[in-house]
């Protein structure tokens, strides 16, 4: 019952339907379908990702766990089920696509931040991814430099002061510093049809 039930919730997925809600072509589309099979069978070949596949994708390993990458995993899971189908996956990474626009790239950055789900960004929340990316990075920062970071970034982005960022300050932010989404951009997306050089590509969201 659940194997048909897995099966025929793949069907779904026409890519010529998903070529027509994205910026990749069919060709393009089928090449990352390949990518799914292997990342969706890495550990349990059912064609869904689970959180423990996508982090293995991800960082190499399936009990490598972090802030970051449950954000990460959370905004493809865009159904709230726990798993990742064809559909939301090729949906996700078009948001990196170069031809996505940047309205649509900040417009995820800022749920990537958006831990909380409240609608805007505290510092607290800045707090913890940079300390999660740092984890990640083995990097290591003092906390007057981190503050220092979160400090310059609100006093630019928090227009109305009241120690919250929210999407419309973001999207200002983001335009007056093109540089923050730099990184929601995969060039290999334009050219799928050349070997995918990896998932793993998209950790580089990070800075």
């Amino acid at each position: 019952m659940g194997c048909t039930c897995t099966k025929a919730r793949f069907r779904h997925e026409d890519p010529a339907i998903l070529a027509e809600q994205t910026y990749f072509n069919i060709s393009e589309i089928k090449a990352l379908y390949d990518l799914f099979k292997k990342l969706s069978s890495s550990m349990v070949n059912d064609g869904l990702i689970s959180k423990e596949e996508f982090q293995l994708g991800l960082f190499g390993s399936s009990k490598k766990r972090n802030l970051f990458g449950d954000r990460v995993f959370d905004l493809f899971d865009s159904k709230k089920d726990g798993m990742i189908d064809f559909g939301e996956f090729v949906k996700a990474l078009s948001v990196f696509h170069p031809a996505a626009p940047q309205p649509q790239k900040a417009a995820f950055a800022f749920r990537l931040y958006d831990i909380w789900q409240r609608g805007f960004i505290e510092r607290d929340e800045v707090r913890e991814m940079i300390l999660a990316l740092l984890r990640e990075s083995e990097l290591v920062l003092s906390h007057d430099i981190i503050e220092f970071i979160i400090d310059k970034a609100f006093k630019e982005a928090d227009l109305k002061g009241d120690g919250r960022i929210d999407q419309e300050e973001w999207e200002k932010f983001v335009a007056q510093n093109p540089s923050l989404l730099r990184n929601m951009t995969i060039p290999y997306l334009k050219d799928l049809n050349v070997q995918f050089p990896g998932f793993e590509q998209i950790s580089d969201i990070q800075d």
